[in-house]
This record gives C-alpha cells, structure tokens and sequence, in this order.
C-alpha cells in the first residue's frame, strides 16, 4: 500500500515521488507499490494497458496518470510534469527493480552530494538480464563516455534527481532514447551524476523493450539518435552543482 506525501520541512526529509511507467503490470504491481518507502507518493503512468492496471494500481492507493501515446519517454515524462514533490524518482514497473532501493538515492540528491543518482543493475540470476539487452546497454554506455565522458556502466531506470532540475532540462525524447537523453543532457549542464549498484531481478511477464532481438535494437537506435544531438546552448545547472 502506498502513502500520500506531506509537505516538507525544513527539518524534515524531502517530499518525494515515484514514477512508474506501466504497460500492462497488473501482476507485478501489488508487489512493487508495496515496496514504495512510507511518505513516498507512487505515480503509476498508464501507457495503454489492457490488463487493467491502472484499476489495480488505483485500488493499492497509487496516483494513476493516463499517457496514450505510446513510448516509454511519453509515460516518463508524463510522470515528471504530473509529480510536484521536490524529489523525483523513476523505477522500472516490472518488478524486477525494487523501489525501496531508492532511498539511498533521494538521501543522496537531498544532501547535495549528487544531482542525478543512477543504479547499475546486478543481475541475480542468469535470466534476470537477456545476453542481447545487456549487450546492448554496455555498447549505449559506451557511446556515452565517448560523446560526453561520464563513465556509467548501465543506463538504468532506476535513479533520483530534483524535479526542478529535470524539467529545466528540456528533454525531448518519448521512446527508448528518454533515459539517455537524461544522462547526456545532464553531463551537457556539469550535472555531478552518480552510479550505485543495485540487484536485478527476473522481470515479471514479458519486455516490451528489450525482451527481443529487435526491441534491443529499436532502443539502441532511438538512444544512438539522442547521442548524435549537439549539446543545447545553455544547459541550466541545478542548485548546488560544481561550477
């Protein structure tokens, strides 16, 4: 069961939300909103699930946001633009990342020590992560490092960073190229972007990403078409990072 989220204070912790791009979970959400830390509020983005997933995320106490164009960058965005807590993170919706694990991220970016915190997934089984997605990834976060110099070793969808901040960026993208534009957008600015790891689960029910040869191929095309933008003219900085 989730919790609404109260104000902050300047004593308190920050307010937080959770976006969950979801397509057709319904299996995997009960155990993954029940993971959300007390006082975390969960925004569940319905991208066109016809397995009632967004009943199901309602009746577990998650905000429910509608994103009918198709495209994992619509359904993220549309989290961002509907979250309004001063913290915002983002977590995969398939139970195969818990979200708890989150909670040393937000202490992080709320401390000041980093603007965008990232997890790097470790893989607890063998068929946690598919040869071909994971492939797939090291060949983007090598792309990375070339076009920008910041050395991540997976373009994860588990991470954290200030909502102000990630709006300011300007991201663009609504399909597979959303998670890197993030990255590349916040090397541009002098953003101070950290890798944690984090373990990797089996993923419940079927990717619509990377679960074939040709969904792994589609998203590294969306991400290569990301890594050939130039960098934007001005590149806001969030509050507190490195000059």
């Amino acid at each position: 069961m989730t919790h609404s989220t109260s104000p902050s204070s300047p004593s308190g912790p920050p307010r937080v939300d959770v976006v969950l791009p979801c397509l057709d979970e319904a299996a995997a959400l009960p155990w993954v909103l029940e993971r959300i830390p007390a006082g975390w509020r969960a925004i569940v983005v319905d991208n066109g699930s016809t397995d009632g997933s967004a009943d199901v995320a309602r009746g577990l106490g998650a905000t429910v946001v509608t994103e009918p164009r198709r495209g994992f960058g619509a359904a993220c965005h549309a989290g961002l633009t509907a979250a309004t807590a001063d913290v915002v993170c983002f977590c995969d919706c398939d139970a195969s990342l818990d979200p708890g694990l989150l909670a040393p991220f937000v202490r992080t970016v709320a401390a000041g020590d980093a603007d965008l915190v990232i997890g790097r997934r470790r893989p607890k089984t063998r068929g946690a992560w598919p040869p071909h997605a994971r492939a797939g990834n090291l060949a983007v976060s090598q792309l990375l490092r070339r076009r920008t110099g910041v050395r991540l070793h997976d373009i994860g969808p588990l991470r954290a960073a200030r909502r102000e901040a990630l709006l300011g960026l300007g991201l663009t993208d609504r399909r597979s190229g959303y998670p890197l534009q993030m990255v590349v957008r916040a090397a541009d600015a002098g953003w101070r972007i950290e890798e944690r790891d984090v373990p990797y689960l089996p993923r419940t029910g079927r990717s619509k990403v990377t679960g074939t040869w040709r969904g792994t191929w589609h998203a590294v095309r969306d991400m290569r078409r990301v890594l050939a933008e130039p960098p934007r003219a001005e590149a806001p900085k969030p509050e507190g990072a490195a000059s």
